[in-house]
């Protein structure tokens, strides 16, 4: 088992609302949880390279660094093949039709991950429901704080459409802002669109952002955006090394983060 904590909250300043919230960026398994997963050492690897939003974490540093006012920062520090903290748990998540709940069945090829029977519950207590806690807890100290907390949901996502998406047939833009009806306002859109320019498009080939249950469509001074990065854009693919376009990436963030701050 991991020595490791499986995720991190990282503080900023007092006076900023914003979380930036990196889930997926990390590959580490705990070997307990590697055992439930079938895939050979090479196989996982590779899947790895696929399904991790590689250097993001790496990208949020850097655009905290560079920011006005310091965000707080919320990362993951395993590997979203552990559990996906950003499904719903139940019924009502989509991905369940590919796998790809909150504790994954299927590979992003829609090959066999887990066995057959697998029971969920046990990751789902161990690792979702404390990460959930942790995240709204993280959110009521900035609502607490400065009135209102703004997630910023930071990911990134192949340049070609994998077997696993189940909307991967729209526009594949530099930068896909995700939105929700409810918790992301226009101004919010408009910051993020001044901050990272012409090449944006919204809600495909991903669409919604992350926001905490115990806040989800009730509470509007929880603001949320999820900025999807294009993967060729930064780095190269899949699950290789991040290029010159990470910088720029980081400023862009940066400029969003001092602009919401305000």
């Amino acid at each position: 088992m991991s020595s490791r904590p499986s995720f991190e909250l990282l503080p900023g300043a007092d006076e900023s609302p914003v979380i930036l919230h990196v889930p997926h960026s990390a590959r580490e398994i705990p070997a307990d949880v590697r055992a439930g997963i079938v895939l050979d050492d090479a196989a996982l690897e590779r899947e790895l390279d696929h399904i991790v939003d590689a250097h993001t974490a790496r990208i949020a540093a850097r655009a905290a660094d560079l920011a006005g006012t310091g965000p707080w920062r919320f990362v993951n520090r395993l590997a979203r093949l552990v559990v996906d903290p950003e499904r719903f748990p139940d019924e009502r998540e989509e991905m369940l039709a590919v796998g790809m709940g909150a504790v994954y069945t299927r590979t992003t090829h829609q090959e066999v991950l887990r066995a057959g029977g697998h029971d969920p519950g046990p990751l789902i207590e161990r690792y979702f429901r404390p990460y959930a806690r942790a995240m709204s807890q993280a959110v009521a100290g900035r609502l607490a704080a400065t009135g209102r907390a703004v997630i910023i949901d930071v990911h990134s996502y192949p340049s070609e459409a994998l077997p696993y998406e189940l909307h991967g047939a729209g526009p594949r833009p530099p930068v896909c802002l995700g939105t929700d009806s409810f918790h992301t306002p226009p101004a919010l859109l408009a910051a993020a669109r001044a901050a990272f320019g012409a090449d944006t498009a919204l809600d495909s080939p991903f669409s919604g952002t992350y926001v905490p249950l115990e806040y989800y469509r009730t509470d509007p001074r929880v603001q949320a955006l999820m900025v999807e990065i294009r993967r060729d854009t930064y780095m190269t693919e899949p699950g290789g090394p991040a290029g010159p376009g990470l910088e720029r990436l980081a400023d862009a963030l940066a400029a969003l983060v001092t602009a919401v701050s305000r």
